[in-house]
């Protein structure tokens, strides 16, 4: 997949340019804070989306350098998807976005994120970005 061509040099723009459909921020949702790491797991979400977007969407973040793509220790023809460091600094993003989602969306149930959230943010956005980290270490993969 070739990289994304910018549309303009404004910062929210180009941040669009990558993350600014309905389906990017559910799969990083899925491998930062439900630990999903491979592109079965990521078909199983509720939102059910499409294989083939899926498939462009997983190629998107592995061109960008949000996620790294490595074959699995278990099965050579199954690989895992781990969040970079690129896609790491996006977890207060992604926070901001289910605070506001909860506040402003009918229908949003309290989660345990959500709780913890509520406790201590700057906490748990650590919490989670470790764990993230830890997966990503090859002694994780064993």
């Amino acid at each position: 997949m070739k990289p994304s061509k910018q549309r303009s040099t404004c910062a929210l723009s180009s941040s669009l340019d990558i993350l600014g459909d309905k389906w990017t921020l559910l799969i990083l949702r899925d491998i930062l804070f439900i630990g999903k790491s491979s592109y079965g797991e990521f078909s199983q979400s509720e939102e059910k989306m499409a294989t083939n977007i899926l498939a462009d969407r997983l190629a998107l973040l592995e061109c960008q350098g949000i996620v790294t793509k490595t074959v699995a220790a278990d099965k050579k023809s199954k690989f895992t998807y781990r969040l970079t460091e690129k896609g790491l600094d996006l977890a207060p993003l992604m926070v901001e976005f289910i605070l506001w989602g909860h506040k402003h969306c009918e229908n949003v149930v309290d989660t345990a994120l959500l709780l913890e959230l509520r406790q201590d943010q700057a906490g748990t956005i650590r919490k989670y970005q470790d764990l993230a980290r830890a997966a990503a270490l090859p002694s994780a993969r064993l």
